[in-house]
Order: C-alpha cells, then sequence, then structure tokens
C-alpha cells in the first residue's frame, strides 16, 4: 500500500474495481458471504482488494495506461456510472455510500467489512 505497483493501470480495471466491491459488500450486507459476479465466485478477499487497490491508486494520484491520473474527479465519475448501471441490486444504496467512503477516506479502513458490520440489523 506504500508503493505503486509497476503494472498497467486501466479505467476499465477501476471500473470492474468498483462493480465487484460494491455488489459483493451489497451481497455481504444481504447475509450472504460469497457472490457470483462475472462467472466468478467473489468473497471478501476478492472486495478488499478492489477497494484497497482503488484507495491506493487514488492516493498516489496513479497514472493510468491513458496517460491520466487516477484522481478523485475521474474517481467520481467512473463511480457515478458504475452505481448507476447497479440500482436493481439489493443494498445498492448502503454498499455503495461505505465502499465510497472507505476509498476516498484519508485514513485505510483495515478491513472492508468492520465498518459493515455497523450497518447491520
Amino acid at each position: 500500500m506504500l508503493k505503486l505497483h509497476t503494472g498497467p493501470r486501466t479505467e476499465q480495471g477501476a471500473r470492474e474495481n468498483i462493480r465487484v466491491g460494491v455488489q459483493y459488500l451489497a451481497a455481504w450486507l444481504g447475509g450472504k458471504g460469497a457472490v457470483p459476479l462475472y462467472n466468478l465466485m467473489e468473497d471478501a478477499a476478492t472486495a478488499e482488494i478492489s477497494r484497497a487497490q482503488l484507495w491506493q491508486w487514488l492516493h498516489f494520484d496513479a497514472p493510468l495506461d491513458d496517460g491520466r491520473n487516477f484522481t478523485r474527479e475521474l474517481f467520481d465519475a467512473l463511480y457515478q456510472e458504475e452505481i448507476g448501471l447497479l440500482q436493481e441490486v439489493p443494498n445498492i444504496a448502503d454498499a455503495s455510500e461505505l465502499f465510497r467512503g472507505m476509498v476516498v477516506s484519508d485514513d485505510f479502513t483495515e478491513f472492508l467489512t468492520l465498518p459493515a458490520y455497523e450497518r447491520l440489523d
């Protein structure tokens, strides 16, 4: 988390991290420990990687392969677009608010589900 990886970073990768992370968190809030997404079975580890990578890219203003930097403005635009496509997913409002908050936070939340427990009934 303290140093950017040297591999390529893409807009498509950021979009996928948003979709997978938020959809998994929505399923978790609904009581599921694993969820099939895009022909893969995803769990908290995948969602955690998605969230952590977005947090890192954002906090390092990481360069993408198309020459743009991963800024808060770019993240917000991609996030709005991707969440707009997920409105039919149960628990999406809570999950998207929680996930976004962890990505844009100055501090790195230790684990994705820790603040999510506060939202369970």
